[in-house]
This record gives structure tokens, C-alpha cells and sequence, in this order.
């Protein structure tokens, strides 16, 4: 399931990263890895604020969908 569906304050496990090379090269850049257990926050005006390798992240809910845990 995208990361949009995913409740707040639950762990998940990320296992792909979708859309193009560059998306993917940015996604990876924050800490969005394959492998890597991200758990929701919060969301704000249809930002999702993500705790990602120890840093809080905010991505948009476009990007958000793009990342499937």
C-alpha cells in the first residue's frame, strides 16, 4: 500500500520506491530505502511528516504515494 494509506503512528517497512530515476534518486536521498522501516507522524495540509533513520521528514502527498511499505 502507498505510504498515504498508512496510519499514524504505526512502523512500516518500505518495500519499493516508484515513478521515475529521479524521483527515485531523491526519495533515496532522504533516507526513503527499500528495506528501511518509516513510521507516520502526522499530516499537515496534505504533507506527510515521516520518521525516517532517525530524522523527521516531510514529503508531499504525491511523493507519499510513490513510496509503497
Amino acid at each position: 500500500m502507498p505510504l498515504t494509506m498508512a496510519d499514524i503512528g504505526d512502523t512500516n517497512v518500505i518495500k519499493k520506491i516508484g515513478g521515475k530515476a529521479e524521483t527515485k534518486k531523491f526519495l533515496e536521498g532522504l533516507g526513503f530505502v527499500a528495506g528501511t522501516k518509516v513510521t507516520v507522524i502526522t499530516t499537515i495540509s496534505g504533507n506527510i511528516i515521516v520518521n525516517v533513520k532517525e530524522a523527521r521528514v516531510a514529503v508531499s502527498e504525491e511523493m507519499a504515494r510513490k513510496i509503497i511499505v
